[in-house]
């Protein structure tokens, strides 16, 4: 468990990835029922990108960093809004170009979470839990788990509200995440068929993850929407040239307003000619 987030805090995973949570927990609050937020991987929740570890790999540069450098049009930058909102607030209103610290998934859903709602977080790592437990210490809507992801994502479905969002956001660092993400999906809509869930993959390696995907579609699963950015041409192996998420039961605004959103990102995160993006059905909805 060597992975720490710190060092790719704001890359632009992080940026498809927050932007997309905050969307769905957007939609959640238009119903006046209470949800839940369960985050299974959440890390430490607060990054500080002056640290040393940020500074080393400046991941955030090219992601945050740009989004904030180059101002969306209008019709994106409502999109962005709950996003780019939690982001300032956390850095009092006014971050610029260079925001001293960024939230993560827990604390991103936590800020724009209403009254009676609630979020439960669990780190395995033993020191960003202590963190973790730390940073939500005095909030009682916020409990702080420090068990095995795939162990949480069992103990805690399903939620009572029976509403919410599910993030599974594994590190990667070891072998057989894919398969893991399989059954973890599987498992998430047997215990919570209607609730959403966001899974989120590296693309490192395009045919382990159209393998991925083809596993995921035979799953049978209704409503599974794939949503994936690069920021290089897709047919480089062994390096991060893309994101991807996998979306069960994703709000019915989510796609329309990621086809708007994505073509920014694009141009705005590219490092390389042949960026681009892919909004993709894989059961339901538009699938033929």
């Amino acid at each position: 468990m060597n992975y720490r987030h710190i060092y790719h805090a704001g890359n632009f995973a992080d940026v498809l990835k927050h932007a997309v949570l905050a969307l769905v927990i957007e939609h959640l609050k238009i119903k006046p029922q209470p949800f839940r937020v369960i985050d299974t991987h959440a890390g430490v929740g607060l990054y500080d990108l002056t640290s040393v570890e940020a500074q080393k790999t400046g991941e955030w540069r090219d992601g945050i960093g740009r989004i904030l450098a180059s101002p969306p049009p209008a019709q994106v930058a409502e999109i962005l809004a709950p996003y780019l909102g939690a982001l300032r607030d956390r850095n009092d209103d006014d971050t610029g170009e260079t925001p001293a610290s960024y939230p993560g998934s827990p604390l991103l859903a936590r800020r724009l979470m209403r009254r009676g709602d609630r979020l439960v977080a669990n780190e395995a790592h033993p020191d960003d839990a202590e963190a973790l437990a730390a940073l939500f210490a005095k909030d009682p809507a916020a409990k702080v788990m420090a068990i095995d992801g795939w162990a949480a994502l069992k103990a805690l479905l399903p939620p009572k509200e029976r509403r919410g969002v599910v993030l599974i956001d594994p590190p990667f660092e070891e072998p057989g995440e894919f398969r893991r993400l399989l059954e973890g999906l599987a498992n998430a809509h047997r215990r919570f068929a209607t609730g959403t869930v966001i899974i989120w993959y590296p693309v490192k390696d395009t045919r382990a993850v159209r393998a991925f995907q083809r596993d995921a579609a035979a799953l049978g699963l209704p409503k599974l929407l794939s949503v994936e950015l690069y920021v290089r041409p897709p047919h480089l192996e062994g390096e991060l040239s893309g994101t991807g998420l996998l979306i069960l039961n994703p709000p019915y605004t989510l796609e329309e307003k990621l086809a708007r959103l994505l073509p920014y990102f694009v141009q705005t995160l590219a490092r390389a000619k042949g960026a681009e993006s892919r909004l993709t059905w894989l059961t339901g909805e538009r699938v033929a």
